[in-house]
């Protein structure tokens, strides 16, 4: 076992017994040293008490405060979900789009054999649900192909703005598989005004009209708005819109605007303040899909494995969160 690996494999068998139980992981000879030096510092900081250790293994009692990952949600946790950006090139150009998507983008397309590759060692990988971003991936020709690649594999959302429903893109739609594809469709408020001050004239009445094309060919629906983080509170009338066209409160996603991308202002989102969800683009792996196209939250451009991606990822993770505990231990609140 790798020295990077150790963590994980502590927190995966932490996670599953009881305060007070203990668990032993294996530790290869040559690597004993700094495993050595790894486990007693997460287990400090964690509060969890090392037993035992000698060059071939580490036994490890589970204390009242646990792992670095408690508290989370099953769909939370990173690895859970799998995002992939098939291109970014759009028919939009919104203007606070947290990738600079636009109709002079370059697509950067991640493509067929991409796509299946990471569909079939997502599964591997224990990933529950791949999600497919854009910018606009009905722009694309062989967008069935690349859905078919993923739904063949695993439940799938694709995210789209609901606008270009019509001739040959529609015939790819309707080659979709409803039981396995829901569609996300971006609209921002209850009236053209909100949406069409961002996504452009008429945005609002063509994704509406999406929306209603979806679900006549029988697919799930959810909505998507970005707001401003004052409006979060105040959606009342918007919650009664969507009701209105058949969006279940369930599938109604309301988001903060991010300061990212072509966006002026939005709450600041880094690597320290996001809970991670894998992101993969034409150029590598990233942090999470609202910083897909930033240098700060690039993790690797090394796209496979994919299960290698997913442990760097998640052992950044539980670092951020074994350092934010030690602190909020070292300067208590109360």
């Amino acid at each position: 076992m790798v020295t990077g690996s150790v963590v994980l494999d502590l927190v995966g068998r932490i996670g599953a017994v009881h305060t007070g139980d203990t668990v032993t992981v294996p530790i290869e000879p040559h690597d004993s040293e700094e495993s050595g030096r790894i486990i007693r510092e997460w287990c400090t900081r964690t509060g969890n008490e090392l037993l035992e250790f000698t060059g071939w293994s580490a036994t490890v009692r589970r204390g009242i405060r646990g792992d670095p990952l408690a508290g989370l949600s099953a769909d939370h946790l990173p690895g859970t979900r799998l995002w992939m950006y098939t291109n970014f090139d759009c028919n939009l150009a919104c203007d606070y789009c947290c990738v600079r998507s636009s109709p002079q983008a370059d697509r950067r397309a991640l493509g067929i054999d991409r796509v299946r590759q990471l569909a079939a060692e997502a599964v591997e990988a224990g990933v529950s649900e791949l999600i497919l971003t854009g910018g606009e991936p009905f722009l694309l020709p062989d967008l069935d192909e690349l859905v078919a690649a993923c739904t063949d594999r695993l439940p799938t959302t694709l995210l789209t703005n609901g606008m270009l429903f019509n001739g040959n893109r529609l015939e790819r739609l309707r080659r979709m598989n409803r039981d396995r594809l829901t569609l996300q469709i971006s609209v921002d408020s209850a009236t053209p005004e909100g949406h069409d001050a961002h996504r452009g004239a008429r945005s609002w009445q063509r994704a509406v009209a999406g929306i209603r094309i979806a679900h006549e060919e029988g697919f799930r629906v959810k909505v998507a708005a970005t707001l401003p983080a004052e409006q979060i509170h105040e959606l009342g009338p918007f919650h009664d819109f969507l009701d209105s066209i058949g969006i279940e409160r369930d599938d109604q996603v309301i988001r903060a605007l991010a300061h990212r991308g072509n966006a002026e202002a939005g709450i600041e989102l880094t690597v320290e303040s996001l809970i991670p969800e894998v992101t993969i683009t034409a150029d590598g792996v990233y942090w999470h899909p609202v910083a897909a196209d930033h240098e700060d939250q690039l993790v690797t451009s090394q796209i496979f494995p994919l299960a290698d991606a997913i442990d760097e990822i998640r052992r950044r993770f539980i670092e951020h969160r074994v350092r934010a505990n030690a602190a909020a231990e070292w300067f208590p609140c109360a």
